[in-house]
């Protein structure tokens, strides 16, 4: 069997042609796939550490204010926001004797005097600074609602009394005194006879 010249041709150039598609096919698919994808995780961020909250302050105002109380004022608070909070000044108050912008802090007591009263206890008392002589005994002149409250049989009502007493009469002389004070009889004064000076 012979093959002529021009199916031969038409051989040669169906194998050229698909070699040529071979080629071709095989060029792009090189070029159409994709470069390699890289996920790459952020980098951590540095955290704060938490930082502590302070607390809200507890301050006892007496005297010459609205409403004498121990108010609970926010870290940060000045004499400014315990007069506030007590209602202000009352008409008889010596604002002038109270230092309005000094900063607060817990267990304070701030007295507002009356005009041309001699305070019995200092204007502001730090809690800081201890009122109790050697013994650990409670200077009823001098001591805080807290610290008169922790006397036995004292809660902050009769506390309150006690100060309120002697901003009103002026220092005990004795601590036999303190039984003029409403809500103390003999029987709480024998309690806490032993427990309290008037130094």
């Amino acid at each position: 069997m012979t093959i002529d010249k021009t199916r031969l041709g038409w051989y040669s150039l169906g194998i050229l042609t698909g070699v040529i598609v071979a080629v071709a096919l095989f060029v792009l698919d090189g070029q159409a796939r994709p470069a390699p994808i890289h996920i790459e995780s952020p980098q951590p961020t540095a955290t704060s550490l938490p930082t502590a909250t302070p607390g809200p302050l507890r301050v006892y105002i007496s005297g010459e204010v609205a409403a004498p109380a121990v108010y609970q004022l926010p870290a940060g608070s000045i004499i400014q926001d315990a007069v506030n909070a007590a209602g202000g000044f009352t008409t008889r108050a010596d604002p002038v004797a109270v230092n309005l912008a000094q900063p607060l802090a817990d267990g304070m007591h701030v007295h507002v005097p009356s005009e041309g009263q001699a305070a019995s206890v200092p204007v502001v008392s730090d809690p800081a600074a201890s009122v109790q002589p050697a013994g650990g005994l409670v200077n009823i002149n001098t001591a805080t609602l807290e610290e008169l409250d922790t006397l036995p049989g004292v809660g902050p009502s009769t506390a309150e009394n006690i100060i309120e007493y002697r901003q009103a009469n002026g220092p005990f002389a004795t601590p036999d005194d303190i039984m003029d004070v409403p809500g103390i009889g003999e029987g709480k004064f024998e309690d806490i006879k032993d427990l309290i000076t008037v130094e």
